[in-house]
């Protein structure tokens, strides 16, 4: 997985109000969603867990296996979130959790109707004329490593839940709405992202999205983007945005960054040679971004590839 942003610190219950050792349970209920904080404290198996709505989880503290939608286990990780539809059991192991080092994972659960009120908000405002798809969750991407946006959005999420405010219902409305949006643009530019080589003329994006791949060697400006979406250059930057949650700039970095790593893994191919070679022209800059989105730099990639 590409670099993680990890929630801030929670503090474990105290010993005293712990009321099993595995999956302990505390509950901040809302009008339109229900925080739970889990924390298991020994080793534990085959551990099942269901809600009766869509969930979103994310870890906060140690490692768990889980065993979800009939697909192979995966290590779940601190700086990760998983989302679940309604109904879903995870099927979960702790083959770390000891009292000295607990898990411990948030789980939003979701009301229905406040999910398909903010999907139907998204087919409603963010299809632009033309280019219409339905918006939805999708879970063929349920796993997936926390960028800053979604860290800061759920941290918020658990202040506001677990607060006193009065007004803690309207708060965690408009911060859960955004992350559902963001989570849904999030998967949309994946789906485009992925589609875009097969389908390039399927509409605007889908033939955006190629000319990208195609180019990412070369200069790309948002004005050439533009025109050829036949947009006005505000139109397109805000279209693309509505469409993808990111800039148009900050897509084309994070698809040059894609293919430095697969270049990196060669180990003919120098630094300087991977940032031109994948549209940098500043290999300073190149190696800047390349820490900034994966963590480490592109030599400790490269050495890491090596070992």
């Amino acid at each position: 997985m590409p670099f993680k942003s990890y929630l801030s610190k929670i503090d474990l219950t105290h010993p005293k109000h712990l009321q099993t050792l595995v999956e302990n349970r505390r509950i901040f209920n809302l009008n339109n969603c229900e925080l739970n904080i889990f924390e298991t404290y020994q080793h534990a198996y085959h551990i099942p867990l269901t809600f009766n709505d869509f969930v979103i989880t994310s870890m906060v503290k140690g490692k768990k296996v889980m065993h979800l939608l009939d697909q192979p286990a995966f290590d779940y990780l601190p700086g990760e979130t998983v989302i679940v539809p309604a109904h879903e059991t995870m099927i979960i192991d702790f083959p770390e959790a000891e009292k000295a080092n607990p898990t411990q994972c948030i789980a939003l659960a979701v009301d229905a109707a406040y999910v398909n009120d903010t999907i139907s908000f998204m087919n409603h405002y963010y299809n632009a004329e033309g280019d219409k798809h339905e918006w939805r969750l999708q879970f063929n991407q349920y796993h997936f490593a926390n960028d800053t946006e979604v860290t800061d959005l759920i941290n918020k999420l658990i202040r506001v839940c677990s607060g006193s405010d009065k007004a803690k219902n309207i708060f965690a409305d408009l911060t859960l709405k955004e992350l559902l949006i963001r989570l849904m643009q999030s998967q949309h530019m994946q789906q485009v992202s992925m589609e875009s080589e097969t389908c390039k003329n399927k509409d605007r994006m889908h033939y955006i999205l190629n000319y990208i791949h195609e180019h990412l060697p070369e200069k790309i400006a948002v004005d050439a983007l533009s025109r050829k979406a036949y947009l006005s250059r505000n139109v397109f930057f805000k279209w693309f945005k509505d469409q993808l949650g990111i800039t148009p700039l900050d897509y084309i970095n994070n698809e040059r960054i894609k293919l430095a790593k697969q270049m990196l893994a060669d180990p003919r191919n120098s630094i300087s040679t991977v940032s031109l070679q994948c549209g940098f022209s500043d290999v300073n800059y190149f190696i800047r971004l390349f820490k900034k989105t994966e963590g480490i730099t592109p030599k400790s990639y490269k050495d890491c590839l090596m070992q």
